[in-house]
């Protein structure tokens, strides 16, 4: 009880980390800026805010990010607890009611006797074992503590885009349907269908709309993870139909095959509000309006939130972590999250989780656990704290970084699971 630990955000990562530590007996400070100052991307005072989509993706263990959450769960993540309590349908995915999912976690926090809540902006890394968990929108007063820290090695950067979202009521039901992709759990999605006629339309109108202005903005800078819908038009008319509006694995009412498709995902638990699946973008909201008003379905469609496009900043870790996230020059000093290059929600409360739980078990003596890398979790910090690449870029899980069987099994779907049977028994 005498160890203490500085978490600095109150993001999913600064949350989980948290919750590990406080878990395994060591007394946590967590510093949070909200409610006194927000990031560009934040709206609400809660903890763990989902500021982009409320989709945690895949929940299937064919897919490496649903290895990824069950990896989470056997490990008792705080994060995967409030999600799994508060989701919505979204058929083989897992989707939250993100203002029910943010309070749990907060609520949980809040009650935790071990862990102190401390509001107000941090300028300057505290002295002890800290967890710098402030995720890429990181103020500029710690931003140049970290440079400093990191020996002057500069930032690394991308743009990120949030998806627009609409009310339920105001979608003409009689132009869209409800259906899951392969009929794949319940028909959560709105489905608005597109003729080729209409689809052309649409490109021509997106590819040429007006943007919001963002400073430093190109297209080569944006993460291809959340690719703004009009940079997506402007590299070819067939793109979209190959990305988020692909038809695969939908019919219409009627039978017959949609051109491209345009899904909407349940944004809460009551089915009021439904956000544009992979229509992250940055166009002027007006613009917004005008342009995805072309949508069958949506001519008349109420927005109670436009998309917004903001920077996102992260450190060169390969460079400067170890695979506890720790710095290697510095290792009191210890970074999670988004800020590190894991790119996503569930990886982010993975590098939170494996840096409170190491971090305890260093505190108390007791020997590291060391995810192996056949774990996806152990995956994602080898990628992050070792890849070979010159131009390090933010990374989803995938099985990519994981090592390969030592048999060869014919079918992705087969070896996929295999992988994941592989990880799960090493948990």
């Amino acid at each position: 009880m005498a160890h203490e630990v500085t978490v600095i955000g109150a993001g999913l990562a600064g949350c989980e980390s948290a919750w590990q530590l406080a878990r395994r007996g060591v007394r946590v400070r967590l510093c949070e800026m909200k409610p006194s100052r927000r990031s560009p991307a934040h709206v609400a005072d809660s903890f763990a805010e989902l500021v982009c989509s409320n989709s945690l993706r895949s929940d299937e263990l064919t897919n490496a990010v649903g290895l990824l959450k069950e990896e989470l769960r056997r490990l008792e993540s705080l994060i995967m607890r409030c999600a799994d309590a508060n989701r919505v349908g979204a058929g083989g995915a897992l989707a939250v009611d993100r203002v029910r999912f943010s309070d749990a976690v907060t609520a949980a926090i809040l009650a935790e006797p071990l862990i102190e809540v401390v509001h107000g902006e941090v300028a300057a890394i505290p002295d002890g074992v800290v967890v710098i968990a402030t995720g890429p929108l990181t103020g500029d007063a710690l931003a140049s503590r970290i440079a400093e820290l990191t020996g002057g090695a500069e930032y690394l950067s991308f743009f990120d885009a949030a998806a627009p979202i609409v009310t339920f009521d105001s979608v003409d039901m009689t132009r869209a349907f409800f259906a899951s992709r392969y009929d794949k759990g319940d028909a959560d999605y709105i489905n608005c269908p597109m003729t080729r006629a209409e689809y052309e339309a649409f490109i021509a109108e997106l590819s040429t709309a007006e943007e919001a202005p963002v400073h430093g903005f190109a297209d080569e800078g944006v993460f291809e993870g959340c690719m703004p819908v009009e940079v997506m038009a402007r590299r070819g008319v067939e793109t979209l139909r190959h990305g988020p509006l692909k038809p695969v694995g939908l019919r219409n009412p009627d039978g017959s095959s949609p051109y491209a498709v345009v899904q909407l995902r349940r944004e809460d638990s009551a089915g009021t509000l439904f956000n544009l699946v992979g229509f992250q973008t940055h166009l002027k909201f007006g613009e917004q309006k005008r342009v995805f008003s072309l949508i069958p379905g949506l001519e008349s469609a109420e927005f109670v939130r436009y998309g917004v496009m903001h920077r996102n900043t992260y450190i060169n870790s390969p460079q400067l972590l170890d695979r506890f996230y720790r710095v290697r020059s510095r290792p009191r000093i210890r970074f999670a999250g988004q800020i590190t290059g894991v790119e996503g929600y569930v990886e982010s409360t993975a590098s939170g989780l494996l840096v409170g739980l190491e971090t305890a078990l260093e505190l108390r003596g007791e020997p590291p656990r060391r995810f192996p890398p056949e774990t996806a979790i152990g995956a994602l910090a080898e990628y992050v704290s070792s890849s070979p690449s010159r131009d390090f870029q933010p990374m989803n899980i995938n099985f990519g970084i994981m090592p390969p069987l030592d048999r060869k099994i014919k079918g992705k779907r087969e070896k996929n699971l295999e992988i994941s049977v592989r990880a799960l028994s090493l948990i």
